[in-house]
């Protein structure tokens, strides 16, 4: 049975009361409003502005495009200076503006034939080639207006693919060049919105044709008032008639759709409720093909069921997403009242003015309906300029924020001393002195005073518990991140003078949470030496040194099968299994297959076969290529998923590299690798511990000894 919500438990009063504490903590003076809607929790906090005047609203938005304008000015300055753009860009201007003038035009012919009415009322005559010549004038108008309408488009959609070109290169580069920390930054995903192509429309489009439409807008009820005010010249009834309506019509409009004077407001709204949570998440799973197998496996059907269910149950009808059509209430307020009694002004107004003079009334009834036609046009045009002009300024402000993601600042600044070394060297040296990090926005260190040194050539394995900071280590040499404290060495310098790319292109790294790209497993392995040719002959001889040769060729396409092919397939018709009509079959199946887009489609490998082919990018840059200027190689748990079998093949190679290449492992897991390794390095939390080299720590007999014989005897 749903539960009541004007019901409050202990428990939900403490956590208000908790959240109350941190607000005020946090964010001191400001006050945030807690409401309670069946499961649904509303918070809101009102602009402490209060109800701010019209003027001031303008003047506000006035600045903020004064302060967008020089980059609305540099975004009109790169549109014009793409190929083709200038031209195309005037002519969706130009017929922007004539078709704004249309309904002027109508409006005139429109009234051209109130005119003759009334000359008909008055005389019994009608001239019948004039009202030939309105009547084929008003149909011109009609088919000009479509010719227009059509070189628009065409100007508009070709305007749109070019900029949304240039536009998709800015936006990649935008994003390739973020570090980690930046990257990871929430201002900086702001700004980064703007850089989103929304159902291939961007911002630089949709700025230049918001601006375009509301200066049209400018020009239609401007030339439809000229027109109209024109055409009822002389006519007193007619004028005011206009007037009324025009007024009953804006006021409505913009009543209804604005309130100009409404006070600013943030809200949140949220649910902790858990069975609507577990019925949410319940039917995302089933849904979903990545829980399918589970599913299957699991026998979990009736049991989803049964758990739904009971949700459903326990919610009743408290259990409905948030603004579902039901919650809404129809109300009648005083301005609802207002718009009703401005709809009806002007036949008010007909009606006075029928009763004074009943011998227009026919005359005066025509213009009311061109007036009446003509305000609506009008208020319309009106209450579309002012929505457009809400709007502009976010549009203007999005504009800024995609240019200045150009000058974001990267928190791991450049250094700008060359790193240097021969290809015949053995390695670099590395060293910390006294490394202290912590992550951004954590109270804890992951690493404090952390100190070791490796000449050029050696190995060095670190080991120990989950969390002891193995992994921070590796990002630290490669600087995805810097230390707050200490300095990290490279053949005597400081990482943080050394030219980035010179330092990366130095560096091999395989990290623990390695990533494969949507990019076929050919484009994944030579991803590995990004400035090398990816011709078969290397990326087979990297796969084969990680041990992945043999799963590519059972694959489908080989190199070229993709891990997670990229939604590129349209397919449309009956769905597989149909029959016409008649019962021949009919579906889906031929097109596809005809196609081809089985043959390469995603493949799911094992974690251990995906490790392989991680291992196997690292390769690609640290050992196939042989003017590789690569000389520190870093392996985050690189046999984590790996069998025996395999661990055993990938630790003989790297061996080999041993006296060529200065190496660092990090790992749980104690193997054969550690017996051979110049420095090991073990760690807990508080962290290194005890280091040495293996015989040396197992004669001190301490933590690690301990560690190596438990799991030597798991063997035994």
């Amino acid at each position: 049975m749903a539960n009541d919500c004007s019901e409050t438990s202990t428990v939900d009063m403490k956590a208000e009361t908790s959240t109350k504490e941190i607000i005020a903590e946090r964010y001191p003076g400001r006050v945030v409003k807690h409401e309670k809607f069946g499961i649904w929790d509303y918070y809101e906090e009102k602009d402490p502005d209060g109800r701010v005047s019209l003027l001031l609203t303008v003047a506000k938005q006035y600045s903020e495009l004064r302060q967008c304008a020089p980059y609305v000015a540099r975004m009109i300055k790169d549109v014009m200076g793409m190929p083709g753009c200038k031209a195309r860009l005037g002519v969706y201007a130009v017929t922007e503006h004539l078709i704004a003038l249309i309904p002027a035009l109508s409006l005139w012919y429109q009234s051209r034939l109130v005119e003759m009415l009334e000359v008909a009322l008055t005389t019994g005559n009608v001239d019948t080639r004039r009202l030939l010549h309105i009547c084929a004038s008003r149909i011109l108008c009609n088919v000009a207006s479509m010719i227009l309408e059509s070189i628009r488009a065409r100007a508009r959609n070709t305007l749109n693919k070019k900029i949304r070109r240039w536009f998709a290169l800015h936006a990649f580069r935008a994003y390739a060049r973020l570090d980690v920390p930046t990257f990871d930054r929430r201002e900086v995903r702001v700004k980064l919105a703007a850089t989103s192509d929304d159902y291939g429309q961007t911002v630089v489009w949709q700025t230049l044709k918001l601006a375009t439409e509301n200066a049209s807008l400018c020009t239609q009820f401007s030339a439809q008032a000229f027109v109209l005010l024109r055409a009822l010249q002389g006519n007193q009834v007619g004028r005011f008639l206009a007037v009324v309506a025009l007024l009953s019509e804006t006021v409505s409009w913009l009543t209804h759709h604005f309130n100009l004077f409404a006070q600013g407001i943030a809200y949140a709204i949220t649910t902790k409720n858990q069975n609507y949570l577990r019925l949410r998440g319940w039917k995302v799973a089933v849904k979903q093909q990545k829980h399918r197998k589970e599913m299957v496996a699991g026998n979990l059907s009736e049991f989803a069921v049964s758990e739904y269910n009971n949700a459903l149950e326990v919610l009743g009808d408290d259990g409905k997403s948030w603004g579902d059509e039901d919650d809404v209430e129809q109300t009648t307020d005083a301005m609802g009242l207002f718009r009703e009694f401005l709809a009806h002004v002007p036949q008010i107004a007909f009606t006075v003015m029928a009763f004074k003079n009943p011998a227009n009334m026919p005359a005066s009834l025509a213009s009311l309906n061109l007036v009446q036609g003509a305000a609506r046009n009008f208020a319309l045009s009106v209450y579309n300029m002012v929505s457009r002009s809400q709007s502009i300024v976010g549009h203007f402000s999005a504009v800024r924020d995609l240019y200045e993601v150009r000058n974001i600042q990267n928190e791991v600044p450049d250094g700008d001393l060359p790193l240097v070394f021969s290809p015949e060297t053995p390695g670099v040296a590395l060293e910390f002195r006294n490394v202290s990090f912590k992550y951004p926005n954590a109270t804890d260190y992951a690493l404090q005073n952390v100190s070791f040194s490796l000449l050029p050539g050696q190995l060095c394995v670190i080991v120990g518990s989950n969390g002891a900071g193995k992994s921070t280590i590796l990002k630290l040499i490669v600087r995805l991140y810097d230390p707050q404290e200490g300095q990290i060495l490279i053949d005597g310098h400081d990482v943080r003078t050394l030219k980035l790319s010179d330092l990366r292109q130095a560096i091999s790294v395989l990290f623990q949470d390695y990533t494969h790209f949507p990019l076929s497993i050919r484009d994944n392995i030579a991803l590995g030496d990004p400035t090398g040719n990816k011709d078969e002959e290397r990326v087979r001889l990297a796969a084969r040194l990680g041990g992945a040769e043999s799963l590519i060729d059972k694959l489908p396409d080989g190199l070229d099968t993709f891990l997670e092919r990229p939604s590129v397939d349209h397919l449309y018709g009956p769905r597989e299994g149909s029959k016409t009509v008649l019962g021949k079959p009919f579906d889906i199946c031929a097109v596809r297959d005809a196609a081809g887009i089985n043959a390469s489609s995603t493949s799911e490998l094992s974690g251990g076969q995906m490790q392989r082919l991680a291992v196997a990018r690292t390769f690609m840059r640290s050992v196939v290529r042989e003017d590789a200027k690569v000389a520190l190689l870093l392996f985050d748990e690189p046999s984590a998923s790996l069998d025996p079998a395999a661990e055993h093949d990938l630790f003989d190679r790297l061996r080999e590299l041993r006296g060529r290449k200065t190496m660092v492992f990090s790992s749980h897991r104690f193997g054969n690798l550690t017996r051979h390794a110049d420095l090991i390095l073990y760690m807990d939390h508080s962290g290194i511990v005890e280091s040495g080299t293996h015989d040396g720590l197992l004669k001190n007999d301490g933590e690690y000894a301990r560690l190596w014989k438990l799991q030597a005897q798991a063997f035994i």
